[in-house]
């Protein structure tokens, strides 16, 4: 079993709003910093946001400021990024990922744990 597993892809037209799920297992999500990234056609993986476990602040790309919100249920092992006013910019490969530390956030350590991605595609 995978420890994590992103779902909620599929096409989506421009403007509107699909939210990812990613479920986690074997771990205790509450002591770990979940990662949400994507890997645009052509391009190299960049991150999407960071959210350190603790109740520290959630860092999230320029890109999608004011359009993506990402929210994690520790007591379900489950960690959810809402993606609204899509563009086709944001057509990619979404994964999340976990890090024991809390320095994977600042990209001081790497993270523990990955998901195989699910596919995003933004188009008319």
């Amino acid at each position: 079993q995978l420890p994590l597993v992103e779902s909620g892809g599929g096409l989506v037209r421009p403007g509107e709003s699909v939210r990812l799920s990613c479920a986690g297992s074997g771990f205790t999500s509450s002591v770990y910093a979940i990662g949400w990234f994507r890997r645009a056609p052509g391009k190299e993986r960049e991150r999407v946001s960071c959210t350190p476990f603790g109740g520290g602040i959630t860092y999230l790309d320029d890109s999608v400021k004011g359009r993506f919100t990402v929210s994690r249920d520790n007591a379900k092992n489950m960690f959810y990024l809402q993606m609204d006013r899509v563009t086709p910019e944001d057509t990619g490969v979404y994964y999340c990922a976990a890090g024991r530390s809390n320095r994977v956030c600042d990209g001081r350590e790497i993270f523990d744990m990955w998901g195989p991605g699910t596919q995003v595609t933004v188009s008319q």
